[in-house]
């Protein structure tokens, strides 16, 4: 059984995700990981899924959604063992930042992260009127100083005029 990456982007309508997913199980795929959201009026579609038909097949039974162009779609075959390295080590925090917005807010503080050795594992940001809001999870490593890492947020945040926090992820949360 492979392990299959489908996007789906474009202008939303009523239908998406049920054309998409029946689509796949018609093919005996299973969904094991996705993400799903509404950008602007933009539908963007992640899925990993595991599925006994091959990439080709799995292009052929979506090729309906992009008939009339309004949407995207691609396929491709993910390695397991990349997706197994990526969860393994480190402790879950959740990243939160909201202020004016600007441009550079998710470059600079994901830098800060990325300069700690974390991963940025899932991010959202919004722009409502002025105020722009950022949650993100992130992976830093055990070994890294967390107030360290809290310390520099801070320092970027204030360059920034944004507010930030880091927080750990309770299990619960997810």
């Amino acid at each position: 059984m492979s392990l299959l990456a489908v996007t789906v982007l474009g202008h939303d309508r009523p239908g998406i995700v049920a054309d998409t997913t029946a689509a796949l199980a018609e093919l005996g795929g299973n969904l094991e990981d996705s993400t799903m959201t509404l950008l602007r009026g933009h539908f963007a579609m992640l899925l990993l899924v595991r599925t006994g038909a091959g990439a080709p097949a799995v292009r052929d039974a979506l090729a309906g959604l992009s008939a009339d162009g309004r949407l995207t779609v691609d396929v491709r075959d993910v390695p397991d063992l990349e997706l197994h390295a990526a969860r393994a080590a480190g402790r879950p925090y959740v990243l939160s930042v909201h202020g004016a917005d600007r441009p550079g807010i998710v470059g600079a503080l994901t830098g800060v992260v990325a300069g700690a050795r974390g991963n940025v594992t899932d991010l959202t940001t919004r722009l409502s009127g002025d105020l722009y809001v950022l949650v993100a999870e992130v992976t830093l490593p055990a070994d890294v100083d967390v107030e360290l890492v809290q310390s520099a947020l801070r320092s970027t945040a204030d360059e920034l005029g944004v507010d930030v926090s880091l927080r750990p992820l309770e299990t619960d949360e997810l």
